[in-house]
């Protein structure tokens, strides 16, 4: 993969859910063009910082937005024009946005949207823990190490210092879920997507 495009409703979906993925695809030679729809500024300063983290030496390129956190649904055009841009700026051979069958409004619109501006890539859509319980059978997986899933905890915790407070961001939640998708794929840990659509070039 050269050419990676990943889409984001809030500031700390996209490492959340494919952090290690990241990590492993890093390199000079990758262009990532990293969006993300909501988020104030110190929000978007953390998003740009974990860019950095979890993608070294990678060239990127950002559309950070400001639309309501929670709210997506009633921007739809708005959402819509951010993801035609987003396929506009760069011709990606990977796609990495949220599940369309995620019980998140905001997170579900961004998944039901990628596929109408991404016709050519192969699209892996990931899940994020949460409240909702939404947690499905995703059908791709990437192998992580022990090491890995680690330090995608690590960088977590230092890129996105705002979420601390909150009940679910713990080590334990990030981990256990590698966990239990590295035992469907027979890794020491996981991460896993859902695919509508996989095209590959040979």
């Amino acid at each position: 993969m050269e050419r990676v495009v990943v889409l984001g409703a809030h500031c700390d979906d996209i490492e959340i859910a494919a952090g290690a993925t990241l990590l492993s695809l890093a390199s000079p030679s990758l262009r990532v063009h990293y969006v993300v729809c909501a988020g104030a500024p110190a929000r978007q300063a953390e998003a740009v910082t974990a860019a950095h983290a979890f993608l070294p030496g990678a060239q990127l390129s950002f559309a950070l937005h400001d639309l309501p956190d929670g709210r997506l649904p009633g921007h739809w055009s708005e959402v819509k024009q951010i993801i035609q841009d987003a396929a506009s700026t760069l011709d990606a051979d990977l796609v990495l946005s949220p599940w369309r069958g995620d019980f998140h409004q905001d997170h579900r619109l961004l998944g039901e949207l990628a596929p109408t501006a991404f016709r050519n890539a192969l699209h892996l859509q990931y899940e994020i823990p949460k409240w909702d319980g939404d947690l499905g059978r995703p059908s791709f997986y990437i192998p992580v190490s022990r090491e890995l899933a680690e330090r995608k905890v690590e960088l977590l915790n230092k890129c996105f210092p705002s979420q601390h407070s909150r009940d679910w961001w713990t080590d334990e939640t990030f981990l256990s879920l590698m966990k239990l998708r590295g035992i469907e794929c027979r890794s020491p840990y996981a991460e896993a997507f859902h695919v509508n659509k996989a095209v590959v070039s040979i």
